[in-house]
């Protein structure tokens, strides 16, 4: 029986040289691909591997004078501080809310946008349907809140102006603690629905056509054809998006958080990642903030690999 060559690039028994040329041979062969494959190699290592030698931080006690490695190490001192600092539970509760509700209200959309514009036949009406909902994607979270200030902006904004002079009363939107979140929501919604419906459309292009005919021939309708091949067909594509999300439960949005936050909303919208920018830019702490991006990362990675693991265990391949 013969054996695959690559195979003996992990075989024992083979002796060294033979192993070092099959290697060589390997690299070789596949040279091509692996050129191609370089410069993203380069780009994880220099800007995500590289830099992680730098969460030495979070075990000292950084000073901008002595260096990284001239500052004096502390230990997991600077992890005692995080978790007895008094607002480490709120901020630790408003993070987890915020991640929640965008998993349980912020992908759905994604998916019946994508459904909906999958079942459009119109060629020129669906590319103008993406156009208008992909827009709102590439504009910066700071001429967002330019855009809901003008509106809702306290006793200035159009709508605010509206409800006054009709007599309807005051309306307080970017102030008030409980439409905090929902404004949250909503403009995210509305800025990433339709960029993150692309992915569910390449999910549904890949469908085999053959499926729906077949479908047909039994007789079943739309929302059959829906339920049973549709749906299916981007489970996988959910279930890995649901599980890069859970992995980030802790990154609550802080480009978003940050600039629709004031000091009426603290008590809701106060998050992790805010209050890592107050400490270790506002106050130049760098160790603290480092301490608070490794919990986050270890958190992170527990909670992927048990997401992937729960994934398989009801049938999806997860993400290895």
């Amino acid at each position: 029986m013969q054996t695959d060559k690559s195979t003996t690039l992990v075989n024992p028994s083979l002796p060294k040289s033979t192993s070092y040329r099959n290697v060589i041979r390997t690299l070789y062969r596949y040279r091509w691909l692996y050129i191609l494959a370089l410069p993203g190699m380069l780009y994880y290592m220099i800007f995500h591997y590289a830099p992680m030698v730098g969460l030495v931080i979070a075990f000292k006690d950084y000073n901008l004078m002595k260096g990284m490695w001239g500052s004096s190490w502390v230990g997991f001192d600077n992890f005692r501080t995080i978790f007895s600092t008094p607002d480490f539970p709120l901020l630790m509760k408003n993070t987890l809310i915020l991640s929640v509700y965008r998993i349980l209200f912020n992908m759905f959309p994604d998916i019946i946008l994508a459904l909906m514009l999958n079942e459009i036949r119109v060629k020129w009406f669906k590319k103008l349907v993406q156009t208008i909902t992909y827009g709102p994607h590439f504009l910066s979270w700071i001429i967002v809140y330019g855009l809901v200030f003008s509106f809702f902006a306290p006793g200035a904004g159009f709508i605010t102006t509206f409800f006054r002079d009709m007599g309807w009363g005051e309306i307080d939107v970017l102030t008030n603690a409980d439409a905090f979140r929902p404004m949250l929501l909503l403009t995210d919604i509305w800025k990433n629905t339709g960029f993150g419906a692309i992915i569910y459309l390449a999910a549904l292009a890949s469908i085999n056509a053959e499926l729906y005919e077949a479908a047909v021939v039994d007789g079943a309708n739309r929302w059959r054809q829906l339920w049973h091949i549709t749906l299916p067909g981007i489970r996988e594509v959910f279930v890995l998006l649901l599980i890069f999300r859970i992995g980030s439960i802790l990154d609550a949005g802080f480009d978003q958080v940050y600039i629709f936050l004031n000091a009426r909303v603290y008590e809701v919208g106060d998050i992790l990642d805010t209050w890592i920018f107050r400490r270790g830019i506002e106050n130049l702490d760098f160790s603290v903030p480092a301490a608070m991006g490794v919990f986050k990362s270890v958190i992170g990675i527990i909670l992927v690999l048990g997401a992937n693991k729960l994934a398989k265990k009801f049938g999806s391949s997860g993400i290895w």
